[in-house]
């Protein structure tokens, strides 16, 4: 890991619950089943669940690709550092800028639904006033923000809130589900398999849209430089949070696909899980699944702040960015000024998007949008992997599996469903998407200009970092626990 000079972020934080409980936060299962699923099946129909389970597969691959990874290097800007260290700083940079515009992005693709949801609780009419809901998600959108300011301890003491009541009411519905009786379709295995995609262009279609189902997990690696252990903790932290998120999403897609018709979910745009509350819970559960959404979209929206911010606090000290984003708050040490930047562009973006239409117009071509950002910088991260590791890929099978087959395909996949899915999409998510990396040129020739030193970095070599480590090594071999194991496979 490089030295950064000036004052850092606040090291060994959190621990290994926190940061799983971050992970399972970032993905937020309510937020993305409520927001994506009519999306989802307006483009694959009942494959849903095999658009997620394809998805899950190389996403894996991109899991073990930035745990690796972050063994080598802990890194606030997490894929921004590790591509610019192995590919080439101008892709590293381009990585780094993906996910500020994703997380931008969704700074309007989660506090619009926040509102939404929110007034629904008390009159589903007001929810469909699209201004109404983006002046209630500004609010929740403010409160999360001076969370964030508040250090990485407060914000995981609020995380364990707002995500252990959503989890809690998902598992009761799962059960409810399972002990329903009127279902509206019998389950199909097919469901599972590709016969109900729309040929290649409709599974890169549904691919890219599952890939903004699982986006967040990785805020654990922006969290990094404020995690105990972080070199391990990050990435076990990641898998788990992935894994339960997977479990979650499998369960509800096969739920809407039993319980609601396909013109029923459509019509119910962002507020389909409280649709399917009704099935199951007639009167108050509606509510009750509108209410854990909202605290998802509330939740993840604090996570997303924390990996824009940490992934712009780490451009503004390598001098990428203005230098003014790399400040540490004194008594806070959170990025403040990264904080409040992002605060007044998100706030800017809000406005503007309620003259874009309805709720539900804004979020298919926001969550396309971000799906594009978000395939291209994974992609990179998972070439890094091996790239990185390429010296010990062949000292076992594992190494070879896990270091290089997986997170090859993962990243494989990645930019596949990049290209293919640019023909499907709509105009305005097109303009968005690659509109939003092209933007980031202008950064990075004024900066790469100006003589940063991040465009001159020393390179990521895992053989070179483990030989650093470990010069004199010469105890004996032994045996590693069940425990040492799991925590080495990344």
């Amino acid at each position: 890991m490089r030295n950064h000079p000036g004052r850092g972020l606040q090291p060994g934080v959190l621990g290994t619950f926190d940061t799983i409980v971050m992970a399972v936060a970032g993905s937020a299962p309510a937020y993305s089943l409520a927001a994506t699923t009519a999306v989802l099946v307006a483009a694959v129909g009942l494959a849903a669940p095999a658009a997620l389970l394809y998805c899950a597969i190389p996403m894996l691959g991109i899991v073990l690709a930035f745990g690796r990874l972050g063994r080598i290097d802990v890194n606030a800007g997490a894929a921004y550092s590790w591509v610019g260290r192995t590919l080439h700083p101008f892709l590293g940079f381009l990585s780094g800028w993906a996910l500020v515009v994703a997380a931008t992005l969704f700074m309007v693709a989660g506090s619009l639904p926040a509102g939404s949801l929110t007034l629904a609780l008390f009159d589903p009419a007001l929810a469909e006033n699209t201004a109404l809901s983006a002046a209630v998600g500004a609010g929740w959108f403010l409160m999360m923000l001076l969370v964030v300011l508040g250090g990485a301890r407060l914000t995981v003491r609020a995380q364990l809130l707002m995500s252990g009541l959503e989890l809690l009411v998902l598992l009761l519905f799962v059960l409810a589900a399972v002990a329903h009786k009127g279902y509206a379709v019998a389950f199909d295995w097919s469901w599972l398999g590709f016969g109900h995609f729309d040929g290649v262009s409709g599974f890169a279609s549904g691919a890219l849209i599952a890939a903004f189902y699982y986006w967040g997990w990785d805020v654990t690696s922006n969290l990094s430089e404020e995690t105990r252990d972080s070199r391990r903790t990050a990435g076990i932290a990641s898998l788990v949070g992935v894994g339960i998120v997977f479990l979650l999403f499998e369960a509800f897609t096969v739920m809407v696909n039993t319980l609601l018709p396909a013109g029923r979910v459509r019509a119910g745009g962002p507020n389909v899980l409280g649709e399917l509350g009704d099935v199951l819970w007639p009167g108050v559960g509606g509510k009750l699944m509108v209410l854990a959404v909202m605290l998802s979209t509330v939740a993840t929206l604090e996570t997303t702040l924390i990996q824009v911010t940490r992934s712009l606090f780490a451009m503004g000290r390598d001098r990428t960015m203005p230098a003014a984003l790399g400040r540490v708050h004194r008594r806070w040490n959170t990025p403040w000024v990264a904080i409040a930047v992002v605060g007044v562009v998100a706030l800017v973006l809000l406005a503007a998007s309620t003259a874009l239409g309805s709720v539900g117009d804004v979020m298919a071509a926001a969550v396309s949008a971000m799906g594009l950002q978000i395939a291209f910088y994974y992609g990179l991260a998972g070439i890094a992997a091996v790239v990185a590791y390429r010296h010990l890929l062949l000292g076992s099978v594992r190494d070879f599996l896990l270091g290089g087959a997986w997170p090859l395909l993962g990243s494989a996949f990645m930019f596949w469903i990049f290209v293919e899915s640019l023909g499907d999409l709509s105009r305005a998510a097109v303009v968005i998407g690659l509109g939003g990396l092209a933007a980031g040129l202008v950064p990075l020739f004024l900066y790469w200009r100006g003589g940063s030193s991040y465009y001159r970095p020393a390179k990521l070599d895992a053989l070179r970092a483990r030989e650093a480590a470990e010069p004199y090594a010469v105890t004996p071999r032994r045996h590693p626990s069940s425990e040492e194991t799991l925590a080495t496979d990344f």
